[in-house]
């Protein structure tokens, strides 16, 4: 069974028996028992590889590797106005100038790592054989990345920013997703701080996400355990944490002239500090970034970093998904410290797959890390393709997220029942270039 994809697999085990004529809990058991079979057997048959062999190696690659010349993408970039007077920029693939697609196609929405973007490698390698047609091989899928306030060269037009536990955004984002694609199924992919971000709003939003199934990639689960880890060691404080620490100053520094055009607001204060620190931990930077202006208030700002990571944490949301969420973390993965084992077997909805090496986003197979023009490829990209394959196109079909939008006295386009969730397109069909803001620092998206 190992070597038939998710869609044939759950097929084959029910000798034929379609999964719309099942109730939910039995697909979820169905798919449990995929998962299970389809890891360990790729586990068994396809080596990881053979040079990058700790998860620290696995991880490292993510950041030395040249990923430029591999899974190319072409994206078409909306700018989002939004009430709070942020933006959120919206990267779908493909564009509609290469390609049009009938408006029922599914849609994988991505929600990218820190200081991350659409340009990430981990993103590309997944969305290039997703959205590829399927005569090339592919799904023929339509895609969207929600890169964050200020990422990936989004402006930062407000004093907020983003964080790993603010799930607002994203419901924006889906309200236009949804409103502009009203037939399309879509499904979630997080990668790492978006995958705790992914699995915080599953569990919000329960039977009202307007996702109808996730995945969720090298989440963190557990901040308070990570930090302590990243901040408890000599070695991860100063290669990880710092590395980290400096990626979110180097982003914020992007914006600095913006901001400085912006009236005086809680972050105000705490800007010329962060930049004052020397080589900051990611925990240093959190004291005067993320748990000053990760969100909106209440609950920002918080007293701490770690009362921050305690809400922050996504592990607790696990028991109240109710859509179909596989998750995948390395065991050997030096950022995360921490599994929700438990809380994912007593789940009817979340599968929960380990595997033995990968590092923090990596999981290279086979081939050689110096060929310049062809690193190795990705284990993850058959599993996860499949998953969404089959979440796609052979779960049975929950029932409609129903919104009604309307237009505000100040021209944003609101939800009637959540007048909160709102937006304003501000630009159309921007072209981005996906490799063109790759490999910007050490552990750049992670």
């Amino acid at each position: 069974m190992g070597s038939l994809g998710i869609s044939e697999s759950i097929c084959t085990s029910l000798g034929g028996v379609f999964l719309s004529e099942l109730n939910a809990g039995l697909q979820a058991h169905l798919v449990v028992t995929w998962v299970i079979i389809q890891v360990h057997y790729l586990n068994l048959t396809e080596d990881f590889n053979k040079i990058l062999l700790s998860g620290h190696l696995q991880t490292a690659f993510c950041v030395a590797g040249d990923f430029t010349k591999v899974d190319e993408i072409l994206y078409e970039r909306t700018l989002l106005s939004i009430p709070d007077g942020g933006t959120l920029g919206l990267d779908f693939t493909p564009r509609t100038q290469d390609l049009e697609l009938p408006p029922e196609t599914p849609i994988v929405v991505v929600l990218h790592g820190l200081s991350g973007g659409s340009h990430e490698s981990y993103v590309r390698s997944i969305l290039s054989q997703v959205c590829a047609s399927p005569a090339n091989g592919g799904l023929g899928y339509r895609a969207v990345v929600v890169n964050f306030r200020g990422c990936a060269g989004v402006p930062l037009t407000s004093p907020q920013f983003y964080s790993a536990g603010h799930t607002e955004d994203i419901r924006i984002a889906l309200s236009y997703i949804q409103k502009t694609y009203p037939r399309a199924r879509l499904t979630g992919l997080g990668f790492s701080l978006g995958a705790n971000v992914l699995v915080r709003y599953l569990g919000e939003e329960g039977e009202k996400s307007r996702l109808d199934a996730g995945c969720a990639l090298g989440c963190p689960w557990n901040l308070v355990d990570n930090s302590k880890n990243l901040e408890g060691s000599f070695f991860y404080r100063n290669v990880y944490s710092r590395a980290m620490g400096g990626n979110l100053l180097k982003l914020l520094s992007r914006h600095l002239k913006t901001l400085a055009k912006l009236p005086p607001s809680r972050l105000t204060p705490h800007i010329p500090k962060a930049f004052s620190l020397r080589s900051p931990t990611l925990k240093q930077v959190d004291a005067h970034l993320t748990i000053i202006a990760g969100g909106h208030s209440p609950p920002f700002p918080f007293p701490s970093p770690d009362e921050y990571y305690e809400w922050a944490r996504s592990d607790t949301h696990v028991g109240m998904v109710r859509v179909p969420l596989l998750a995948i973390n390395a065991a050997d993965d030096p950022i995360v410290r921490t599994l929700p084992v438990e809380a994912a077997l007593e789940s009817k909805c979340v599968v929960l797959a380990v595997t033995p090496k990968g590092g923090h986003l990596g999981w290279f197979e086979g081939g050689s890390p110096f060929r310049r023009t062809r690193p190795p490829p990705r284990w993850i990209r058959k599993p996860v393709s499949e998953w969404i394959q089959g979440t796609c196109e052979v779960l049975n079909s929950r029932r409609e997220v129903s919104s009604e939008w309307v237009e505000d006295e100040n021209g944003f386009t609101v939800e009637r029942e959540k007048r909160h969730i709102g937006f304003r397109v501000h630009t159309l069909h921007e072209t981005v270039i996906g490799t063109a803001d790759e490999a910007q620092g050490g552990l750049q998206g992670l």
